[in-house]
């Protein structure tokens, strides 16, 4: 069998922003027991997520207590969704200039376009 290269499949960007923007969170218990008795306990707890979609399901960051405020604030602005990539974005920039990931114009951005 030769390699071929898929063209319909998604790329690694794809996956990294799919994680990023929906977040994955491991929970791990190890422990080491010797005769029935525990001699190590290790709790593990690893979110993997943009800071927007942490601070929207309210995770705690190792930092200042401020930061974090800042953050779940701006998570929760004003956001919208694209109707072409369906990333989101700030609302007032998808209807004043466009989607600045995969290039859609708004009806309101076509508007205030010089005609030719």
């Amino acid at each position: 069998m030769v390699p071929t290269k898929s063209t319909g499949g998604i790329s690694l960007l794809d996956v990294v922003d799919r994680i990023l923007d929906k977040g994955i969170v491991i929970n791990a218990d190890i422990s080491v027991t010797l005769v029935g008795v525990e001699l190590l306990g290790i709790k593990l707890r690893a979110t993997i997520a943009s800071f927007e979609t942490a601070a929207k399901y309210g995770v705690q960051f190792p930092f200042d207590l401020q930061m974090n405020e800042k953050l779940l604030k701006e998570a929760k602005e004003n956001k919208e969704f694209c109707p072409k990539c369906n990333k989101v974005s700030a609302k007032e920039e998808l209807l004043a200039t466009g989607c600045p990931w995969c290039g859609w114009i708004s009806a309101r951005a076509l508007q205030a376009l010089p005609a030719r």
